[in-house]
């Protein structure tokens, strides 16, 4: 059974907050390293004693969870702990990786969202009476990112393209996907009719994963990959981003300026609760926005107001 590595970047004075909140969400282990240090360094672990305050200024935590914990409930746990979290050096993995994939493969079923779309394991065939041709097919590999369809969060955002497709709302349209982890929101997209699609993903490696699957799915050449700095300032008429409600509050301002005027928009990776203050948010560029559940998580959707209308609501 793999394990759920977290990384995170602390200083002596958010550490007990933040290693606190994790071991309350059931962290089997809490590990200090000094942040300054060199990777070999002596005695670059910390391990203080009950009570005592860690020497270091600069720290790197890591907690290790059971394989199966959910990764976005821990960031969501850890974002609670407080503000000031430095998220571009935050990292969630799988420790044996090649074992979780190997898991994934040969645990988890074809899934289907909607009325055509599928999430189907690369190397999986296809269920009975499904056909290629006919309905929407992703054949995903996870890989070392997030995004295989059987969180909530992604399955919320998955329902919502299938929807829309439905709808006519996505056929030619170009697509969005901010925080794209595996890439699972944008070759849905693409395999329900979107013309394009532009993932972005502060994490290298689900950039990785996510040519890879767009390769696997034969839409390569309509998906590109981005950092977010490097991420073109462009509009599209249907926006998603599954990431956190902090960091859907933080980038208000980007992601509504991505949305065409009349463009559609989806969020996720939003804890029951934490919707209000985000609708709040949103309705100075959203009008029609409506919330969906998920067990614990929570979609948000809406239509762009035109830049008239916005700046006079």
């Amino acid at each position: 059974m793999p394990f759920l590595e977290l990384t995170v970047p602390c200083s002596d004075a958010t550490q007990p907050r933040y290693e606190a909140a994790l071991e309350a969400v059931g962290a089997l282990a809490v590990t200090l390293l000094d942040a300054d240090a060199d990777s070999d360094a002596e005695h670059a672990i910390l391990e203080p004693g009950v009570g005592e305050t860690p020497l270091w200024q600069a720290l790197t935590l890591t907690a290790l969870f059971d394989g199966d914990a959910d990764g976005l409930a821990l960031l969501a746990a850890l974002d609670g702990a407080g503000s000031g979290l430095d998220w571009s050096r935050t990292s969630l993995r799988r420790v044996d990786d090649q074992d979780w994939e190997r898991a994934w493969m040969d645990t988890y079923a074809p899934l289907r969202f909607g009325e055509h779309l599928w999430i189907v394991p690369w190397d999986h065939p296809l269920p009975d009476g499904v056909d290629d041709a006919v309905d929407a097919v992703v054949r995903l590999d996870p890989g070392l990112a997030f995004g295989s369809g059987t969180h909530p969060t992604t399955a919320l955002c998955l329902r919502w393209l299938d929807a829309l497709a439905g709808s006519g709302d996505l056929a030619g349209r170009r697509v969005l996907d901010f925080g794209s982890g595996s890439g699972i929101l944008a070759l849905a997209a693409l395999k329900l009719g979107a013309a394009d699609a532009t993932a972005v993903d502060n994490d290298p490696q689900a950039l990785l994963a996510t040519r890879d699957n767009a390769d696997r799915n034969g839409v390569g050449a309509t998906l590109s990959v981005h950092l977010p700095d490097d991420a073109p300032s462009a509009t599209y008429p249907v926006v998603i981003a599954n990431i956190l409600a902090s960091a859907l509050d933080a980038l208000a301002d980007t992601l509504a300026a991505r949305v065409a005027p009349g463009g559609q928009i989806a969020l996720s990776g939003i804890l029951v609760g934490q919707q209000d203050p985000l609708l709040v948010r949103y309705a100075k560029w959203f009008t029609a926005l409506e919330v969906a559940i998920d067990g614990d998580w929570v979609r948000i959707d809406g239509v762009r107001l035109a830049a008239d209308d916005a700046a006079h609501g």
